[in-house]
Parts: structure tokens; C-alpha cells; sequence
């Protein structure tokens, strides 16, 4: 079911303003399952693309010059800067919702067909050296062997460190999805709830060390039913205050740690695909990102030094 039989009592045609259709085109992004961060930035998208023209411009009345031009202005006249990979997906926003209207023909040509799609590859990521992984590993040691110890610290970074799971997959995590019935490999599953995501899910083995530290950390907090159960914002404190005194220009975090797991993998040998895998990316993704861990590997290619 798409958007125009969801809200029957709607007419929309060419004649429809963008400011009309907007609403509907969320209904069917909704509807094909898209995740609730890709909607909110394809409605942001397109509510920025609707603020440029008239209030009254309608869906028909846009033309590929209007798109190009919107485009200029984002890169030129906005007086915001605009990241060539928010550009990228800006264009991939228009492509998808002129798209959308010309299949359900509510207009007969669409004007973003023509429009250039430019693929990004963004800067490579920062990523922890060997010291500044060891030093951290020793100081959530330390948490753990406190007075009053806490294996928080150690369980949260050691277990990105060691699985390269995302900070969304890692909220979502929950105390089932960790298997330590064979102790010889247990493993992490990483699931997911909506299908069109289904691909991302995977098993991830964890290391020995981890395991002792987990249930260190189960028995100090008790958690019910989610391995973590803070805010996101509290979880990226708890790496703040790790990193505190270690790291004095980089900012650990989430994606650090990912990129790092995967940069250990790459000079560990691990064949490509099964770190392809374990990141849960699919194999258009796996270009780009098999691209940074090959310049990362190699520090004479490029300005990053001093890398695992």
C-alpha cells in the first residue's frame, strides 16, 4: 500500500503544493519500512527544499532548473556550510521523492531524473594507536579493581572494541542476545527489529577477557532486560571519562572504536569478507569502507601516523 490509498480523502496531483505532499510521502517511507532516522532526514530534506520556493509552488511546477538551482544554493547561498555527504544525500532525497510521485503518476516527468548523483567518500575516520588502546584497556582495568569497583567502563569499551557494534546496535542490545553457553565461542547476535534491516544481523564471537568482565558488571548492576540501560549520552560519557587524560586529541567514541575493531581485523589478516560481516555493511558499502582501512594500514599513504 503506498501513501495516496493511505489517506484516500487527499487528492494529490501535480497541482498539489509540496507543503501538501510532504506528509503523504513520510506515510509511504513509513510504510516501506524505512528507519525512523532515515525519515527524519528525508522530511528534513524535503522540508528545506519546500522553504526555498513559494509557499504555493506546486509538485508540477518543479523543474530540473529549480532542482539545480536549489542545489547551488544549498553549496553557495545558504550561508550554512553543507557537508558533501549531506549534499550527497540531499540529492538522493530529491531522486527518491520525484521518483515516488512520477511511479504513482501524480506527474508525468520527473525533473530529478537527470540530476547528477555524486558519491562521497568522507575523510578517513580517526582511529586509536596501539599505546592509546592499551593505556585505555588499563585504566578500565582499574575501574574494576576499585574499592568500590565498577566494570562498566571495561565491559562497555572492550566489548566495542572487540565486535566493532555500532552505538545503535549497542543500545538495542540486549542480555539474550549474548550466548555463553558454549564456552568455547561465545558470540554475540546483533538483531534487529524491523525487516528491512534483517541483513545487518550477524554473530560476532567475543573474547575471553570480556566474558569475566561482563559478569562482573551483572552483578554489580543487575540490569533486567538490556545489557545497557542509560541514555546514549550517558554511554558516551562513560567513554569520555575513560579517555580522560589518555586521549588529548581525540575524542573517543562510538564510531572510533568501530573503525579501530575493524582496523585490527584488517592487520590481523582476517579475510576481508568476514570483517565485511562483522560490521554488518552490505557489499556496496564494503567498497568505501575497504578503501579507509587500506589507507589506514598503510600510514605512508596518507597524513594519518602513529595508527594501530
Amino acid at each position: 500500500m503506498n501513501s495516496f490509498s493511505a489517506q484516500p480523502n487527499v487528492p494529490i496531483s501535480g497541482n498539489s503544493t509540496l507543503l501538501q505532499t510532504i506528509p503523504l510521502w513520510k506515510i509511504y517511507l513509513q510504510d516501506q519500512k524505512k528507519s525512523r532516522f532515515t525519515v527524519k532526514s528525508f522530511i528534513g530534506d524535503m522540508e528545506l527544499f519546500a522553504g526555498f520556493f513559494p509557499s504555493d509552488k506546486t509538485v508540477g511546477g518543479i523543474s530540473t532548473v529549480d532542482i539545480n538551482n536549489f542545489l547551488d544554493w544549498l553549496q553557495n547561498g545558504r550561508g550554512v556550510s553543507c557537508s558533501p555527504k549531506s549534499y550527497a544525500r540531499r540529492i538522493t532525497t530529491l531522486k527518491s521523492f520525484f521518483r515516488w510521485l512520477t511511479n504513482n503518476g501524480r506527474i508525468l516527468v520527473d525533473p530529478a531524473e537527470v540530476v547528477l548523483q555524486r558519491s562521497v567518500i568522507s575523510p578517513l575516520p580517526i582511529v586509536l594507536s596501539t599505546q592509546e588502546h592499551t593505556l585505555l584497556l588499563q585504566k578500565a582495568m582499574e575501574y574494576r579493581n576499585l574499592s568500590k569497583p565498577d566494570a562498566r567502563y571495561f565491559t562497555l569499551y572492550r566489548l566495542l572494541i572487540a565486535t566493532g557494534i555500532k552505538k545503535s546496535e549497542c543500545l538495542a542490545l540486549h542480555q539474550n542476545h549474548i550466548d555463553l553457553e558454549n564456552a568455547k565461542r561465545p558470540y554475540l547476535f546483533v538483531r534487529y527489529s524491523q525487516p528491512g534491516n534483517r541483513y545487518k544481523e550477524r554473530k560476532i564471537n567475543l573474547p575471553d577477557d570480556w566474558i569475566e568482565g561482563y559478569k562482573e558488571y551483572l552483578e554489580q548492576y543487575q540490569p533486567v532486560d538490556l545489557v545497557f540501560p542509560w541514555s546514549p549520552r550517558r554511554l558516551e560519557c562513560l567513554l569520555e571519562e575513560l579517555s580522560a587524560g589518555i586521549l588529548v586529541s581525540k575524542h573517543l567514541s562510538f564510531d572510533m572504536c568501530r573503525w579501530t575493531c575493524a582496523l585490527m581485523d584488517w592487520k590481523a589478516n582476517m579475510e576481508t569478507d568476514a570483517i565485511r560481516q562483522k560490521m554488518g555493511v552490505s557489499k556496496i558499502q564494503w567498497r568505501e569502507v575497504s578503501l579507509k582501512l587500506r589507507q589506514l594500514a598503510n600510514p605512508k599513504d596518507n597524513a594519518n601516523e602513529n595508527l594501530l
